[in-house]
């Protein structure tokens, strides 16, 4: 097939390139507006012959319908997805997960293509840190925050369309994800590259909040497995029972890099952090035989951390502006 994949200069579409290269026959577009968020050298080094990019608006509709024209089948990670930034300006998020999402659909509408959408479990809201339930795919959505709202917006525009349009579409929401290329916004990049930098990592709060944590490239592996077996109109949730609270990431963190477990500093608390995820993925596993290759959350963070020390190239021209705005916050 050849694929387009929107957002695919950004953290976990690039991931799900290398990855549908390196273990397909797949050829992919790759159509990312190259915010701040999308880089280009997240694609270096994969074969040009394979992968084509293409600068662009998903909200462009004009553009939308010439490369679904000429494409097989799509999966869309694109998206505003960055909490801290959603709640200093929402109207991006409305723009690319609503209006952008729409686009995408009513092309897969217009040309019959298979249309594959990413989520996030944070749709969900959150649980509490002693409620032993997990999210499925029957639980009721509550999110908390402009970005989750726009995200479950997203999902519920796509199962519309799939009942009122026939669009052959499936979704799948995932935990919190890491590993390559992902910005030096985000929890776990931060405080590597602070600590490369000689700077003490950062924790909101207390520390206690719980994150499901999962491998992009497992991420990538459950995308394509429901691009490839997936039942149209069904949703599956994405997880790899990697539940850690930030402060037990942090203080691996530290260990991993050879500094005292207890060299971070607490930061004033992010408005309305939500206290747990936590993913219930049996669904996609019994279904669809999928299951997580990075079972090991110390030696995937370990392999992250080697990442970051090799790559300082790609991630330090946007470290300092990173570190600048959170300062101003008090962050």
């Amino acid at each position: 097939m050849r694929l387009l994949v929107t957002g695919g200069a950004g953290f976990i579409g690039s991931n799900f390139v290398h990855h549908v290269v390196a273990h397909t026959d797949h050829d992919v577009v790759v159509l990312d507006k190259l915010t701040y968020a999308g880089n280009r050298d997240s694609l270096a080094g994969l074969p040009a012959d394979r992968v084509e990019f293409v600068e662009g608006d998903i909200a462009d509709a004009a553009l939308v319908d010439g490369l679904f024209a000429r494409t097989d089948a799509v999966v869309h990670y694109a998206a505003e997805s960055h909490n801290d930034n959603s709640l200093h300006d929402p109207r991006p998020f409305l723009d690319t997960n609503i209006i952008g999402t729409y686009t995408l659909l009513e092309a897969a509408r217009r040309h019959d293509r298979r249309f594959h959408h990413i989520s996030t479990d944070e749709v969900y809201g959150d649980l509490e840190l002693d409620d032993p339930e997990r999210f499925t795919e029957q639980t009721p959505y509550n999110p908390s925050s402009p970005y989750s709202s726009t995200k479950a917006g997203s999902d519920l525009l796509v199962r519309a369309w799939v009942r009122s349009f026939g669009v052959r579409a499936t979704l799948s929401n995932c935990s919190n994800n890491y590993g390559p290329f992902q910005h030096v916004e985000k929890f776990i990049p931060r405080q590597i590259t602070n600590v490369i930098r000689g700077i003490r990592p950062k924790l909101y709060g207390a520390g206690e909040n719980v994150r499901d944590w999962i491998h992009a490239d497992d991420h990538s592996s459950a995308v394509l497995t429901i691009l490839e077996k997936g039942v149209i109109g069904e949703t599956y949730l994405i997880g790899a029972d990697g539940e850690k609270n930030n402060k037990d990431v942090v203080e691996l963190i530290l260990e991993l890099m050879g500094e005292p477990s207890d060299a971070y500093d607490h930061v004033t608390d992010r408005a309305g952090h939500d206290l747990r995820y936590a993913i219930d993925s049996t669904k996609l596993r019994t279904e669809l035989g999928w299951e997580p290759a990075y079972r090991d959350f110390r030696s995937g963070l370990s392999a992250t951390i080697e990442w970051y020390r090799a790559n300082e190239a790609w991630w330090a021209p946007s470290k300092d502006s990173t570190e600048a705005f959170y300062a101003g916050k008090g962050q």
